[in-house]
């Protein structure tokens, strides 16, 4: 394996990423959250639910109280490094929650529902980076994917659908509506985050100069391509399609190689969520 493809299971860059997520999650929620008496999804959520409506503990110390039985099931049926890596973000964002003294001043509760998803987003995302989890909820998705082929995303939907149903028994309306929005927009940020790094573009080039096109691709931009073989509907003649993976700055450099050389040529580019193998991203074993 090349170096720099072992480097993402390296262990300090793992808890480096677990590190710094886990501190922004910390941020968002005590600096924002807390204060504005949003609802996070997951076990936190439930942890400030419960605070919210009796001032026990407060949300860091119940998460970590609600998190024993997820991490318990989960050493009887997760890999232990996976399971290493999520309590290291457990705690983490228990002790981060309990030392972070500052709060960020927003009146405006949906502009402050938008700062808090996003924030919160970006913290988990980083974490989702590394080889483990943020815990909680997440411990039990993986179990219940792993066992029972249940989604990830269906255990989130239905418990933050129960959590958010509470939410509105008992307290006001307008909150719980912000905390959804604020969900909302940690999706997204979590969706951004992981993609930033792995995402490419896939551009597939039909023209009568194909192997002209590939050499100089190969040459110039250092990068692989594939032929793929096609036929085309109208004349039914057979024809011969690249197909390049590539990032966005080589893009317009792959644009100039292929109509420098065909002019008529067609080129079509798609974005791509993720990328992995050969060259590119490394797939992880959890």
């Amino acid at each position: 394996m090349p170096e720099r493809r072992k480097f993402a299971y390296r262990l300090f860059w793992n808890c480096g990423l677990i590190t710094v997520g886990s501190l922004i999650q910390a941020i968002a929620l005590k600096a924002i959250g807390t204060p504005h008496n949003f609802i996070p999804g997951g076990l936190f959520g439930v942890g400030s639910l419960i605070y919210y409506n009796t001032q026990f503990l407060n949300p860091g110390l119940l998460y970590l109280l609600l998190n024993i039985p997820m991490f318990i099931l989960g050493y009887l049926f997760i890999t232990r490094r996976f399971l290493g890596y999520s309590a290291l973000a457990m705690v983490l964002i228990t002790v981060f929650y309990q030392l972070i003294p500052f709060r960020f001043d927003m009146d405006n509760q949906l502009y402050a529902a938008l700062a808090f998803g996003v924030v919160l987003g970006a913290g988990v995302g980083v974490v989702l980076r590394s080889l483990g989890s943020n815990g909680g909820l997440d411990v039990a998705a993986v179990i219940l994917n792993q066992r029972f082929n249940i989604g990830v995303g269906k255990v989130y939907f239905v418990f933050n659908a129960l959590l958010f149903s509470v939410g509105f028994a008992s307290l006001d309306n307008d909150l719980v509506i912000a905390s959804m929005i604020a969900m909302f927009v940690c999706s997204t940020a979590v969706d951004y985050v992981l993609s930033m790094f792995n995402q490419r573009k896939l551009a597939f080039i039909v023209s009568e100069k194909p192997d002209q096109i590939a050499a100089e691709v190969m040459h110039r931009l250092k990068i692989g391509t594939t032929l793929l073989p096609a036929v085309g509907a109208y004349r039914r003649r057979e024809k011969t399609v690249l197909m390049v993976v590539i990032n966005n700055i080589q893009l317009k450099r792959l644009e100039e190689i292929v109509f420098s050389i065909d002019e008529h040529a067609l080129f079509i580019v798609e974005n791509t969520f993720s990328v992995l193998g050969s060259t590119f991203s490394r797939r992880k074993i959890y």
